[in-house]
């Protein structure tokens, strides 16, 4: 351990006593949490042109599917910090105003039509893009649009550009379309669909509900899977309990404010302040003060310190394994009748929450992802090999990123492969059979109904 006197200068220029600083070591511990670059990332404004590694493939590999899981763009938060002037952001789709895209303008006139397009229950009476002077609560924003179209223009140069995956006479049955029954994630997904589809045509779009955010479908009773989420939940409330800096923080925070320190902490101050720093907008003040940058990444350090802990505890991930398994069993169905030969639902987009998505890559194995950003995008590609026609491939691409490897049953593959994806039949063996022997269980029903041992 090296002791390194260093003179940090105060904000006022004048120099403290010089004081000795313990530098970590570097091989045991963990790298510095930088909370303010992390909630950026979360905020994924648009800017700069995103470089992906979807679509990429030996030449001689033929893409015969894509299913694609989102989760919504940037919101108005869900919660309101109490006695406070909610942010003033506004959710009217103004294409001179930033971020815009290209062809936000033609993506307004399109969706104030779509009357022939066929939708599942509740969703006919949601509204097809944002449109309130003052965002309502939840609502997606222009940010949250735009972030899609991106998404859908990108997946598009990929797939249908240079893959080919649809053709431009194509058919509603080539789709399969899903979201949860919130504007936010319809809004996300026909922005997405927009700019993806060769052409997009209202009488093609047939977009089913989802109820549950964990798209559990019919297979939702699972009493195990609730008994491990509360134990998860037990495992959060402690590690905020034994942290006294972030309730010191909440004290102020809620003299501030003028309210009790438990009603501050219920309101989940840090979705509201997340907008307010997404859309670089001052954080609340009150005659007793203001809210500032310091409160702000005490909590967000807090929320990273606790998904760190998440990983190492092992009660999440028991959790995403019964909470995803329908999801996953559905897309490894699917990825299965395509690989036999079926031409249905080439091209699937499930739009969610941060809470479908970040179960999934917690199931997966793929630790090292970050929690979903608003506008996440998890792909799964099915490849066909042209030289062995009877086998395929699948890759698993994150934001992006390729995680194919990174997933607990592909890890090992790697070090024996010569090609950068995975065969199917582990994806398949994983979710019919892998992911219940944590559970001393063969299927899911027995998983879910039994007492782990």
């Amino acid at each position: 351990v090296h002791l390194i006197p260093v003179n940090p200068v105060r904000e006022d220029g004048l120099n403290p006593k010089s004081r000795k600083r313990i530098m970590p070591d570097l091989l045991t511990e963990p790298p510095a949490i930088d909370p303010l670059y992390e909630a950026h990332v979360y905020c994924n404004i648009p800017s700069i042109a995103e470089r992906s590694m979807e679509g990429h493939a030996p030449h001689y590999f033929k893409l015969v599917s894509v299913q694609v899981l989102i989760r919504h763009g940037d919101r108005y938060p869900l919660y309101a910090i109490p006695k406070t002037k909610r942010p003033d952001i506004d959710c009217m789709l103004v294409p001179s105003r930033k971020p815009s895209h290209p062809q936000l303008e033609a993506f307004i006139k399109h969706m104030s039509k779509g009357s022939a397009a066929q939708m599942d229950g509740s969703l006919s009476s949601l509204p097809h893009f944002p449109s309130h002077s003052l965002c309502e609560m939840g609502e997606l924003t222009q940010t949250g649009v735009v972030q899609h179209l991106r998404n859908g223009q990108l997946l598009r140069e990929i797939y249908i550009s240079k893959h080919k995956l649809l053709p431009s006479d194509w058919t509603a049955k080539q789709l399969y379309l899903e979201t949860t029954g919130k504007s936010r994630t319809l809004q996300s997904a026909l922005a997405l669909l927009y700019t993806f589809l060769p052409d997009f045509d209202w009488k093609k779009i047939n977009m089913r509900h989802q109820w549950s955010t964990i798209f559990c479908s019919g297979s939702c009773d699972c009493p195990m899977r609730n008994h491990y989420l509360e134990e998860e939940q037990r495992r959060q409330y402690s590690l905020r309990v034994k942290n006294s800096n972030l309730e010191k923080i909440y004290v102020d925070m809620a003299k501030i404010v003028g309210i009790p320190t438990r009603q501050l902490r219920a309101s989940n101050p840090i979705d509201s302040l997340l907008c307010y720093f997404c859309h670089n907008v001052s954080f609340p003040c009150t005659k007793a003060g203001c809210i500032g940058m310091e409160h702000f990444k005490v909590i967000k350090r807090h929320q990273l310190e606790d998904e760190r802990e998440r990983q190492e505890k092992k009660l999440y991930f028991l959790y995403a394994l019964l909470a995803t398994h329908p999801l996953l069993n559905q897309t490894v169905n699917r990825l299965q009748r395509i690989a036999e030969g079926k031409k249905e639902e080439l091209f699937v987009l499930y739009s969610a929450h941060d809470v479908t998505l970040s179960p999934v890559l917690s199931a997966l194995g793929i630790t090292e992802a970050r929690f979903p950003r608003f506008a996440a995008r998890l792909v799964f590609e099915l490849w066909q090999d042209g030289k062995r026609p009877k086998e395929h491939f699948i890759r698993i691409l994150y934001n992006g990123a390729d995680v194919t490897f990174q997933t607990s049953f592909c890890k090992d593959h790697y070090k024996r492969s010569s090609k950068p994806m995975c065969p199917l039949e582990k994806f398949v063996n994983f979710v019919k059979r892998d992911m219940f022997l944590i559970f001393n269980s063969t299927s899911y029903y027995d998983a879910c109904h039994r007492r782990a041992v």
